[in-house]
């Protein structure tokens, strides 16, 4: 579909149509399109940009991961569709494997995304097929399927377009969770760490230029810049943005 330039939802009727582009391939679920449209919703009330408690957020995120030693990033189909370059890009950023964690979960997807990945520059993709051998406790869903040499082993997890059970289940192992999710009032939102209300096509690349820009920061500093973050003040912050922007 070419989408003339000038056209004032240019860069949002591209998202859209990468996602039916990746719902004809195979590995966007129809739910995806659905799930896409409601974040496209919270997207308007923050003008379409990223707030400056998004991307302190970002930043936030960014200095943990750099601190974890086990990080990893969590892939879906909308994921896959929208910014697959960029999740193998910030990968590399903050040395963290990448793993297809789906609810609507089938051996095609997951091949098919892993494909995606792999096309964009991703030397090794986790919890595909068999490698996706063991569970998150508690969680009764696809979703609990997770790599025994990833997910399950991780200390913090990037978690684009989420479910929020899955959110709450590996916050209840210990791990750390980072979202990014358009709806401060989600449960993936409410339950994460770091909770990045933005959308993804935005808050990726930025995380990749502050990884390359904080990578050569000491730890203490990292602590210092994740330290200072209060998630919980940063969500109101946006609730507050959003009602004005109702208004």
């Amino acid at each position: 579909m070419d989408i003339p330039q000038s056209h004032p939802r240019h860069e949002s009727l591209k998202w859209r149509h990468l996602l039916v582009e990746g719902l004809k391939e195979g590995y966007v679920a129809d739910a995806g399109l659905i799930a896409h449209g409601r974040g496209e919703a919270f997207d308007y009330l923050i003008g379409e940009k990223t707030l400056e408690q998004a991307y302190c957020a970002e930043k936030a995120a960014v200095a943990l991961m750099l601190l974890s030693e086990k990080p990893v990033l969590s892939v879906n189909g909308n994921t896959a569709a929208l910014i697959p370059k960029e999740m193998v890009t910030l990968a590399g950023s903050v040395d963290a494997k990448i793993e297809v964690n789906l609810f609507y979960r089938t051996p095609k997807r997951e091949r098919l995304i892993e494909g995606v990945l792999k096309r964009n520059g991703a030397k090794e993709v986790f919890g595909v097929g068999k490698k996706a051998s063991a569970r998150i406790p508690g969680l009764e869903s696809e979703r609990s399927r997770v790599d025994p040499l990833g997910m399950l082993v991780s200390d913090v997890v990037l978690v684009p377009l989420e479910d929020g059970d899955r959110v709450e289940a590996l916050v209840s192992m210990g791990k750390k969770v980072v979202s990014v999710d358009l709806n401060p009032l989600s449960r993936t939102s409410l339950k994460a760490t770091v909770s990045i209300v933005d959308n993804v096509v935005r808050a990726v690349p930025n995380m990749i230029r502050l990884a390359e820009e904080m990578k050569s920061m000491g730890e203490k500093d990292l602590i210092g810049v994740y330290g200072r973050f209060d998630n919980k003040k940063n969500l109101e912050e946006t609730l507050r943005i959003m009602r004005q922007g109702l208004i």
